[in-house]
């Protein structure tokens, strides 16, 4: 699936359109420095009804949010680790195990410790536009 996003306007519905595609609630961002990863991180919550403030864990390496139905949603970014080892001293495989919505942004940094069921989005960024394309993980 491919959207093409040429206002902030346009994503709300490209959000849900994301949510009601995706075959897993492990969703992967790829996308350079200032593309739009954490903004759409920040509206798919909003529609999963997140109650808590959605920002950047660049520095606190994941953040935790609760939804209205008191739904965990977990919130990467690996941007400043240094290493695949850092991911794995966080539990990171317990993260990924559960059953909740798993965000990640800069997944390349922790490379085949992603699991093979995350599905993932591409943000490119062409002009004033953004280029966002959902992979599925079947």
């Amino acid at each position: 699936m491919k959207w093409i996003c040429e206002n902030l306007t346009d994503l709300d519905e490209i959000s849900r359109a994301i949510l009601a595609n995706c075959s897993s609630r492990k969703i992967a961002f790829y996308g350079e420095m200032g593309a739009g990863k954490t903004t759409l991180v920040k509206l798919l919550c909003k529609h999963l009804k997140v109650i808590d403030v959605v920002k950047s864990p660049t520095f606190s390496i994941v953040n935790e949010y609760i939804s209205e139905s008191n739904q965990t949603v977990y919130h990467f970014d690996f941007y400043r680790l240094n290493s695949k080892q850092e991911a794995i001293d966080i539990g990171l495989d317990t993260y990924f195990n559960d059953s909740y919505y798993c965000f990640v942004e800069w997944p390349s940094v922790i490379g085949d410790l992603l699991p093979s069921d995350f599905n993932s989005i591409h943000i490119e960024v062409e002009e004033e536009k953004r280029i966002i394309k959902l992979s599925l993980n079947d």
